[in-house]
């Protein structure tokens, strides 16, 4: 059995990633922004969001202390986050500059792995943080897939040209499976379990597609891949997937029983396309990120007897407590989500102080706060014209900066995530706010940042008629 019990719609832009540690989950979005939770109850920490990539945040991972979070993005770096402070505790370049697609920590977390939009994998040592080896350039496609074995000793990669590719850490390519999913790999997994057998050892891996395929894999040594199983139940790309922490389950937005091949669960709870899916690693929890912008979370059994939290783990909400006042509940919701408390909230930061007593004594929430008129102020005995003025004029300034978060994708630069103001076409044939674009070139990027191919002119054309209907959009909100 499997039961929704969660759903979190704190992202402005698709869900991107999602991450487990035995007491919180992490997710990142094209919002540039990563979100943690207490995984518990799944009440947001008090220093979320985590914001400082400059451009959409790709994927993340714990490390294996369960101390930092990783990220990667299109700015080309790895961020590594303090969970005790939910500070930055450093910064890794990508050697090439390149857009990160996808990051990935060995299981001891001594080194780190990352792949670029350039073909490039880099491999750093975790602990000092240095750079220990970059593979050679390698334009044939993205690499948007990773990960390590179980025994840390090799690491698989998946390329949008459908390949996969196993590597051993002085990145010596061991084995290529060419057309693995002939459409484009989209995100491998290892079991964590592995069969020894005298000498020889077996690994299983999960790998999916834009063939909507997921396979299931025998890895051994010397390095050979065969395929155990090709799943077939979904209708369109398969784009992440994982194993349970005991390897009998790979999950997707299907839930799948890996040594069977037998479908167990179809879960039709997101209204887009699902983009990413974590299990964790302690407790009966799945967790699913789509492009509808939310993360649903899933109990898996009945979950009896498990709370949720590693006994042996100390309360990392109950240190970020102390260390961080608790930011109001309206900071991470959108408007018609917020309570009273936080409308009253709102009021005392704009500088309506005096209000709250009424919107308290009215029971005013968001949803109401959203639908305020002149005529509601008055019944609620708003007397001064200049407050109530003043009052409707924040309103709307509100239901603006929400409307904005729902433009229509075409309206949003593919770098940035945010709506134009003066789009520009590129030698792409893409359309991106001129800041944006000026800024990818001039930091050495002489590649579209939608196809990865060399861009035959930095020459940027105004998009008058996009700007037009965006201006014809921002007028009828």
């Amino acid at each position: 059995m499997v039961s929704l019990i969660h759903t979190l719609r704190h992202h402005t832009d698709e869900v991107s990633c999602c991450a487990f540690s035995p007491a919180l989950l992490a997710t990142c979005s094209g919002d540039k922004t990563l979100r943690l939770y207490d995984a518990a109850d799944f009440s947001e920490l008090p220093f979320s969001p985590l914001t400082g990539h400059g451009y959409g945040v790709h994927c993340c991972c714990f490390s294996s202390c369960g101390r930092h979070l990783l990220s990667c993005s299109t700015d080309g770096c790895i961020m590594v986050w303090s969970l005790e402070t939910g500070e930055v505790a450093a910064e890794l370049q990508h050697p090439g500059r390149s857009p990160l697609r996808v990051c990935a920590l060995a299981p001891d977390s001594s080194l780190l792995l990352a792949g670029a939009c350039d073909g490039t994998v880099a491999l750093w040592d975790f602990i000092s943080k240095s750079l220990l080896r970059y593979s050679v350039n390698n334009l044939e496609a993205s690499v948007v897939a990773c990960c390590f074995s179980p025994c840390g000793q090799m690491f698989v990669t998946g390329c949008t040209h459908g390949d996969l590719k196993i590597w051993d850490v002085g990145i010596s390519l061991l084995h290529r499976e060419k057309d693995a999913h002939d459409l484009g790999v989209t995100c491998c997994s290892f079991a964590p379990q592995f069969k020894v057998d005298g000498c020889c050892v077996e690994f299983r891996l999960a790998s999916c597609g834009q063939n909507s395929q997921l396979k299931i894999w025998i890895v051994s040594q010397p390095y050979v891949m065969t395929l155990l199983h090709t799943l077939t139940g979904q209708s369109a790309p398969v784009l992440s997937c994982a194993y349970s922490s005991d390897g009998d389950l790979v999950c997707l937005f299907l839930v799948c029983l890996q040594n069977l091949g037998t479908l167990l669960h179809t879960l039709k709870q997101h209204d887009r396309y699902v983009t990413a899916v974590a299990v964790s690693p302690t407790s009966p929890w799945i967790a699913t990120g789509s492009m509808d912008r939310s993360v649903n979370v899933w109990r898996i059994g009945d979950g009896d007897g498990i709370t949720g939290k590693h006994p042996s783990l100390p309360d990392l909400k109950q240190k970020h407590l102390f260390r961080r006042k608790k930011l109001p509940g309206h900071s991470r919701l959108l408007p018609p989500d917020w309570s009273e408390e936080d409308v009253q909230s709102w009021l005392s930061e704009e500088g309506l102080e005096e209000l709250v007593s009424v919107f308290k004594a009215n029971n005013i929430d968001g949803p109401e706060l959203i639908q305020l008129s002149k005529e509601t102020a008055a019944e609620m005995g708003i007397e001064s014209v200049g407050l109530r003025g003043r009052l409707l004029r924040k309103v709307e300034a509100l239901k603006a900066e929400q409307s904005g978060s729902e433009a229509p994708d075409e309206f949003l630069c593919p770098i940035s995530r945010e709506l134009m103001k003066d789009p520009v076409i590129a030698a792409d044939g893409y359309s991106y706010e001129r800041e944006s674009i000026e800024s990818w070139i001039r930091g050495k990027n002489k590649t579209s940042p939608m196809t990865n191919l060399l861009l035959q002119t930095t020459l940027l054309t105004p998009n008058r008629s996009l700007k037009m209907a965006i201006t014809r959009w921002k007028s009828s909100q």
